[in-house]
């Protein structure tokens, strides 16, 4: 594992609010940001994170009123944005997060802000949840200079609004496109390493294979990940680093993986027996429907922390993230070229967050 150069210099005494701290990567953040030391951290979200000291700041991102309260006489200097509310549509979805992060950013018109780290994916180069993969996507690896492509993104109108504030405010900004992230959080809307803990303890629980729940694509072309932990480094990487301001960059481990390799990998750790794929796929939301009280049983039986299955697993979101039926893979020759060195082989990263949730009695 190698670590990011990061001007230490250059962060001594300075602000860092971080927008959507209970989620993956906002925890992330808060975490790295008060071990580096030399930062002052805020932590803005619905609920305060569990066991943290960090200054906590609750505000509605919808309501202007409610962040010019909550923040009037913050003064950040550094802003780690990684909130996102799923809407029903992606026009919807566009109205909603973009207006999130606008309100946030007219919100600090007042302080002394230097630069705005923004949270996105590679739903940049695949579309929004309701036409993904379809239409002209890009060949793979995706690159960071491949065009918008022709369909409502949010991703692509909360890029709009952080480039009009920052031009109006004087900032500098980075972009970060990820792809399955996986880190530590609950109750998280796309948490696919909490999804397949639950998955693999349900079916030990009741003596069942583990299924892989995808499609054939999926099973076997190439893939890549994202480690919430690298995912923070590389957003305070360029928050922090001049040269590496005003762009767009791709964050994933740096490491490939075939699902067929990694998923016996994954059973072995919960010593459950891997069934792959066969034949056409099988959603997680058809294998683990009505699951709940199997999950209240196991939480009471281990003493576990939450009892309430949909707040540990999302299987909605690694439907979609396994179920795709086109190779996934990102570039990052330009954050290499720039100077991140982070790297994570996601083996690691999936035994590392396993071992975490369980010392934590969120997975027994």
């Amino acid at each position: 594992m190698t670590s990011p150069t990061v001007d230490t210099g250059s962060v001594h005494n300075k602000v860092a609010l971080i927008v959507g701290a209970s989620g993956i990567a906002g925890s992330a953040i808060v975490e790295q940001l008060n071990q580096n030391g030399g930062w002052t951290v805020l932590a803005l979200s619905r609920n305060p994170i569990p066991g943290s000291s960090t200054r906590h700041i609750s505000a509605d991102l919808l309501s202007a009123e409610s962040l010019a309260v909550a923040l009037g006489t913050e003064k950040p200097t550094h802003v780690f944005f990684t909130a996102w509310a799923k809407q029903d549509t992606e026009q919807k979805n566009i109205s909603v997060n973009a207006a999130m992060l606008r309100n946030l950013l007219e919100a600090l018109d007042h302080a002394p802000v230097e630069h705005v780290a923004l949270m996105t994916g590679l739903k940049h180069y695949l579309g929004p949840f309701e036409s993904y993969g379809a239409g002209p996507i890009p060949d793979t690896p995706f690159r960071e200079e491949e065009p918008r492509l022709p369909a409502p993104n949010f991703y692509y109108a909360q890029e709009d609004e952080l480039w009009a504030a920052a031009e109006r405010q004087g900032f500098r900004w980075s972009v970060h496109r990820s792809h399955t992230v996986i880190g530590h959080a609950v109750g998280n809307a796309m948490n696919m390493g909490l999804t397949l803990a639950a998955q693999a303890t349900l079916c030990k629980e009741l003596g069942k294979p583990f299924v892989f729940p995808g499609s054939e694509t999926q099973w076997n072309s190439l893939t890549d990940m994202t480690d919430g932990d690298l995912l923070a480094e590389h957003m305070i990487w360029a928050a922090t680093t001049e040269k590496a301001g005003n762009q767009a960059y791709n964050v994933v481990n740096g490491d490939v993986f075939r699902w067929r390799w990694m998923w016996p990998k994954l059973a072995a750790y919960f010593g459950v027996k891997a069934e792959g794929f066969q034949g056409s796929p099988r959603p997680l939301e058809a294998q683990m429907q009505g699951m709940d009280d199997v999950w209240s049983k196991i939480a009471a039986t281990h003493g576990l922390v939450e009892a309430d299955l949909a707040r540990v697993a999302s299987w909605w979101h690694t439907d979609a993230d396994l179920g795709r039926n086109i190779e996934v893979l990102a570039d990052m020759s330009k954050s290499r070229l720039a100077g991140f060195t982070g790297y994570r082989r996601t083996e690691d990263s999936f035994r590392r967050l396993f071992d975490r949730y369980r010392a934590e009695k969120i997975i027994p």
